[in-house]
């Protein structure tokens, strides 16, 4: 229950403290120094917490057992499967093209790297937080070389950069460089046998929980409420993907692989929990970017991020099953 508690006050009260500073800020003619904030508090969290937090805990992985290395696979099938549904829920629901973008990058983008992390760390301790590193390997690579090509597609928008060229670009990024060489640094360490010092328990148990706050504020910074109740339909049928749909499949598919009998089941929890995430931030920024349904976007990440009080006390219970 303190677990569950302590997620829950972080994620709200990072919101709303996010909020009510983009508040203030419009209030005093400010508002034109959000975005700056809100990328500057990113970067921090993104090319500096997170990196250390993250190859701090892959150095004490497990890799003993080498099925661990269908995570990455299970995480992208999950992100693929959720963008497919999102375009199914369009053709039930007979939306346009723009809104048909906006479905399948809600259905498709999940926050894995904050809530997901953040969840994984306080319900299973630092290796599990070590494996959801694993399981989001392919992330950005699916949203930059698959979701944000077709929400362009979706926009109306002619012309495209070949695959190979944005597999380049991908590779560039700097908020991608840092994720794969935190990966790749703490599996270098991990593999080397080089024992872990102790004050690294301490660091991760303070940049988990303190990136993802921060994260969650730059987030708070610009959200919007507006025609949220214009998409309650929508909204839902996205949630009943993310919630539902994504992590039965992503939970079968590790259960048939065997992910039950590695380490007390600890692949199999952080599949359950990383496959159970809310809409990602990233499906406003897509959706924003070619000119698709914002107001959509946005009622789906709210809806879907708010449904959290109520699946994070079902992902606790389910956890104490496994």
């Amino acid at each position: 229950m303190a677990k569950l508690l302590f997620s829950l006050l972080l994620i709200v009260s990072g919101l709303i403290f996010g909020y009510l500073w983009q508040q203030r800020l419009r209030r005093t003619d400010r508002e034109n120094v959000i975005p700056a904030l809100r990328k500057g508090l990113q970067k921090f969290t993104l090319l500096f917490l997170v990196p250390v937090a993250f190859t701090a805990a892959v150095w004490v992985v497990s890799f003993a057992d080498l099925r661990i290395a269908f995570l990455p696979a299970i995480g992208a099938q999950s992100l693929l499967l959720g963008g497919v549904l999102g375009l199914a829920v369009a053709r039930i629901l007979k939306r346009d093209g723009k809104q048909k973008g906006v479905l399948f990058c809600c259905g498709s983008f999940t926050n894995i790297g904050s809530i997901g992390a953040l969840v994984a760390f306080v319900f299973l301790g630092e290796s599990g937080f070590g494996l959801v590193t694993m399981y989001k390997m392919f992330e950005e690579i699916i949203y930059y070389t698959i979701g944000f090509p077709i929400a362009r597609y979706y926009s109306g928008a002619g012309g495209s950069m070949p695959f190979f060229m944005r597999i380049r670009e991908v590779s560039r990024d700097p908020f991608v460089r840092a994720a794969t060489s935190s990966f790749f640094a703490g599996l270098a360490l991990n593999l080397s046998g080089l024992p872990r010092p102790p004050f690294f328990e301490t660091i991760t148990g303070i940049f988990v929980p303190f990136g993802t706050f921060i994260l969650l504020v730059s987030i708070g910074l610009g959200m919007r409420f507006s025609k949220i109740g214009n998409y309650l339909v929508e909204g839902v049928m996205i949630s009943a993907i993310k919630f539902a749909a994504v992590p039965a499949l992503a939970v079968s598919t590790a259960y048939a692989l065997g992910f039950a009998d590695i380490n007390d089941g600890l692949p199999l929890k952080v599949v359950l929990i990383a496959s159970s995430m809310p809409v990602a931030f990233n499906a406003l920024i897509a959706s924003s970017l070619y000119n698709l349904d914002l107001d959509m976007a946005n009622s789906c990440w709210l809806i879907s991020t708010g449904s959290l009080i109520f699946v994070l006390p079902l992902l606790a219970y389910l956890l104490t099953l496994m």
